[in-house]
């Protein structure tokens, strides 16, 4: 600056002070983590799908306890978990009268529970949401809310009028087959055999979507065949979700959405819930990590002499009570692992491997069509955020790859109820008057 005169200089320096004081400081680790509670604080957090057995909504036990499953009363304050989707869920079995029988009667007793729950045992601490302005009212009271979702239209049985009945019993949204071809759709797991049903919709099918626009029910494509989702989408006169889905592009497998569904849900103003399930994320990574987890608790049960299931298929087949039972009596194998799982050498799938297909979701589809799930106590849940109490961990990852409070809170909540209200006002067109 030696050959400037005096005023040039003084004018320079002057500069350089007021860009200094104007330029925040990096932001800290400390104070990036207190910004992202904020954030979290503030925006409605919610998942769209969180399994349940009718064994755990009894008197003594229930979900105002910490009972050791993902999702529970004290595991949502602990997280800040505001909103649980609660899955009225019923595996695929034959398509028979005695079959659809036997579906009904087992999903009206989870419809039971999860009002038993919220109106008879903890209305005080968790309350049933039926509208977004419900979710609204009661997180601002204070209390945890909780919603209903029914997973697989096999329940529904050849009577379209239950499609009603559910919706009237609080369910929010529906999928129309599970893992299996049900009366109204073929399944994703077709692709295993290239065996098909109906090449996507039954008949009945499509007068179901009719049916669920007609009650306010939301569709969902997380679990049907490619062809029947795109044949629903076109068919829907409202937005359509895909409850606990991720991106087929980032990972190959048939529960997850490849780019054409994802742009078809973008036309039709839909949103795909982003699901934390290991093996939906990064089936490579979880592969390695499972086989060296497997190793070790197979190591464990033989050592205490108790016989694993090798399939877990096989235990979600099992009816509840059994499947309870089992679940108690390797209840040591998993307490001994969990003090030894520092043996393992290979990396689980974590949030940061979970954001990054919100990442992609939200670069291919735009922030309004992205939402978060976790299929917590359905076999969801990654490292970081394995139950409910580690929610906060999403968030702090979405502030770490620079979303905003307003991004944050449409893809824990805002997207999702937008499409609730959507399909709520196109519900209430078609009803018409009275």
């Amino acid at each position: 600056m030696k050959f400037l005169n005096s005023a040039t200089k003084l004018t320079l320096l002057l500069a350089i002070m007021l860009f200094s004081a104007c330029t925040p400081a990096a932001e800290t680790e400390e104070e990036l983590v207190e910004r992202a509670r904020g954030i979290h604080d503030r925006v409605i957090t919610l998942d769209t799908h969180d399994d349940i057995s009718v064994a755990n909504f009894t008197e003594e036990r229930n979900y105002t306890m910490d009972l050791g499953n993902q999702v529970n009363i004290p595991k949502m304050v602990a997280g800040g978990l505001d909103v649980a989707w609660l899955v009225v869920y019923v595996g695929q079995g034959e398509l028979t009268e005695e079959g659809f029988a036997q579906a009904n009667a087992d999903a009206l007793a989870k419809f039971d529970a999860i009002h038993w729950l919220t109106e008879v045992k903890a209305p005080d601490q968790i309350e049933l949401a039926l509208t977004s302005d419900d979710v609204r009212r009661i997180v601002a009271s204070g209390k945890r809310v909780a919603m209903i979702a029914i997973e697989n239209a096999y329940q529904v049985g050849m009577d379209i009028g239950n499609i009603k009945k559910f919706q009237e019993l609080g369910g929010r949204y529906m999928s129309l087959s599970h893992n299996g071809h049900s009366q109204f759709s073929d399944s994703n797991t077709g692709e295993r055999d290239s065996t098909w049903l109906y090449n996507g919709l039954s008949e009945m099918g499509k007068e179901a979507v009719a049916e669920m626009n007609k009650w306010g029910i939301m569709i969902d494509l997380s679990h049907p065949s490619k062809l029947a989702n795109m044949q629903a989408m076109a068919l829907s006169q409202a937005p359509v979700i895909a409850s606990h889905s991720s991106a087929r592009a980032m990972n190959d497998v048939s529960r997850n959405m490849d780019d054409e569904q994802l742009m078809a849900l973008k036309a039709n103003g839909g949103v795909i819930q982003t699901v934390a399930f290991k093996s939906y994320v990064n089936s490579a990574k979880n592969d390695l990590y499972a086989s060296a987890s497997d190793s070790l608790r197979n190591s464990i049960a033989a050592e205490m002499g108790i016989t694993l299931i090798s399939d877990r298929r096989e235990l979600f087949q099992m009816p509840a009570e059994q499947r309870d039972a089992y679940m108690a009596s390797v209840a040591p194998v998993s307490e001994a692992f969990e003090a030894r799982r520092g043996e393992i050498t290979a990396e689980p799938v974590n949030v940061a491997d979970f954001v990054d297909h919100i990442d992609y979701l939200v670069k291919l589809i735009g922030i309004d069509h992205v939402g978060i799930s976790s299929d917590f106590d359905g076999g969801g849940g990654v490292e970081g955020w394995n139950d409910a109490s580690e929610t906060f961990n999403v968030t702090l990852e979405l502030v770490r790859r620079g979303y905003t409070e307003e991004e944050i809170g449409k893809m824990w909540s805002g997207n999702l109820l937008r499409v609730l209200d959507e399909v709520q006002r196109i519900a209430g067109e078609i009803q018409g008057p009275g």
